[in-house]
């Protein structure tokens, strides 16, 4: 299906057909827990969507743009990797997953993050633009020329993941050294 748009569409109740939908727009639509496996979106935007705890596996993301978005517990790990890229905008993303994915250049902007799992993720290149990291999981993680000046909240050990020419601001200098047990004053 290409360039339709679906607005105030409960899929929880009564399912998106299966296959392949390009330059479609979703708005207002509930996929709380809906069964995606094999889905393949390409160029699509979803806007005030819920996504949460909708099943993901072999489902592709090509180009995607998330707005404002509920999207708790996704497991991005699933995915289709083949040519998986998508970008966040104000969404709430937390105890999502995405173990051993390459998703280099992401930008998740004005987000919430917390408690995701990007344990041997590739985020080279990526944004967390004011995004909120609490409790988020970076190990064994690649993160070269990623961009953290604005996040907060983050805990990551420069000696299990890999940093080189990552972006950070004073401020989350903390969480770069948290496992030291050392106190930080400012001013």
């Amino acid at each position: 299906m290409e360039e339709q748009t679906f607005q105030n569409v409960d899929f929880s109740q009564s399912p998106l057909p299966k296959g392949e939908y390009e330059a479609c727009v979703f708005e207002n639509c509930d996929f709380s827990g809906h069964d995606c496996s094999g889905y393949r979106f390409v160029d699509c935007r979803f806007r005030s969507c819920n996504l949460s705890l909708a099943k993901l596996p072999r489902t592709a993301f090509r180009d995607v743009v998330f707005e404002e978005c509920k999207m708790l517990g996704l497991r991005f790990d699933d995915c289709n990797e083949f040519g998986l890229s998508f970008s966040f905008e104000r969404c709430q993303m937390n105890h999502c997953s995405f173990y051993a994915t390459k998703i280099r250049g992401t930008v998740f902007k004005n987000s919430q993050l917390q408690e995701c799992d990007f344990t041997e993720c590739d985020l080279s290149g990526a944004t967390f633009e004011c995004c909120d990291l609490r409790g988020a999981i970076f190990d064994r993680s690649i993160l070269e020329k990623a961009d953290f000046r604005t996040a907060r909240d983050y805990i990551i050990d420069p000696e299990q993941n890999r940093i080189g020419k990552a972006k950070f601001s004073l401020s989350g200098i903390a969480g770069l050294l948290a496992k030291y047990d050392i106190g930080i004053e400012t001013g």
